[in-house]
């Protein structure tokens, strides 16, 4: 993609995300995604109706005078966008692939977290890092997250969910919310999953396309797996073929979304042929009334 397209494309996605975010999300995002409670300030002398709780002891024997610990709200969300750019997320059948959805989403949550203040990180990975932003706010930060998605490199790359998580582990010092975008096509990451869920409030957002669920009867057909480059041929006539087709994806996805329930974290599935808005928005409703 040369500069020109490259330009036009992250104009065209600022746009859009930028009125859904004024019009639609920030309220949505804000009441989502609050503040991670309270930080130490600071130690101040003990006053007539302060909560003995809040007495700091060391302080109070060195001085000889109560002291208490004061404490405040922390408003400034730390946000981590972790995106799947492995070779099955370039597939689409319906004009859009799931990494333009992707794309799409993760600069709506960026605008949404750069409207509240927020710090927003992005880290793109396959089978490896890929490409790591630290967090930063503002516009022109947002603008950089994405132009890098915009320019992935296509490929025949894998999976590994486990090696990102635990790469975030590693450079996230405080707490922070974490969205990791992907079709979830991997195996064996729900201990680390569970690792990162007790620190970091972890978000899964399932990206797929409906010729993953749904294969259509056209015959004989050669297909190639987009992440390991290998072929098989199908029969797509064969009714039962088509229903074991489409169990294994519903399991697939009923899995994803379990080993996000037991971590702890939430978990969305998204459609890249339908509107995502209306999922975004009542996902986020659905949180902040649980907050």
């Amino acid at each position: 993609m040369d500069t020109t397209e490259l330009l036009n494309r992250v104009k065209k996605i600022e746009i859009k995300t930028r009125g859904l975010t004024k019009h639609l999300f920030t309220g949505g995002y804000h009441s989502a995604f609050k503040g991670r409670g309270m930080s130490f300030s600071e130690v101040r002398q003990y006053q007539f109706g302060d909560d003995v709780r809040s007495i700091d002891w060391n302080v109070t024997a060195r001085t000889g005078e109560p002291h208490i610990k004061v404490f405040e709200e922390e408003r400034e969300l730390s946000v981590m966008i972790m995106v799947d750019v492995s070779g099955s997320s370039f597939f689409g059948s319906t004009g859009t692939t799931k990494q333009e959805l992707l794309t799409e989403i993760c600069a709506l949550l960026a605008f949404s977290a750069s409207s509240n203040n927020d710090k927003v990180g992005l880290l793109l990975f396959s089978d490896k890092e890929e490409f790591y932003l630290p967090p930063k706010s503002g516009r022109q930060h947002t603008l950089r997250i994405i132009r890098e998605l915009l320019n992935v490199d296509k490929g025949e790359k894998g999976t590994n969910i486990t090696q990102a998580i635990q790469y975030i582990r590693n450079i996230l010092k405080k707490r922070s919310v974490c969205f990791i975008l992907s079709d979830f096509m991997d195996k064996n990451y729900e201990a680390a999953l569970r690792v990162l869920a007790r620190r970091h409030d972890v978000v899964g957002i399932h990206c797929w396309d409906k010729l993953e669920r749904e294969i259509p009867d056209v015959g004989l057909v050669h297909l190639r797996d987009a992440e390991t480059g290998e072929m098989c041929w199908m029969d797509t006539t064969d009714p039962q073929l088509r229903r074991k087709y489409r169990q294994q994806f519903d399991e697939q996805r009923e899995n994803s979304a379990a080993l996000f329930r037991k971590a702890g974290a939430d978990f969305l599935s998204l459609n890249a042929a339908e509107p995502y808005t209306t999922a975004l928005l009542q996902f986020f409703e659905k949180r902040a009334k649980n907050t």
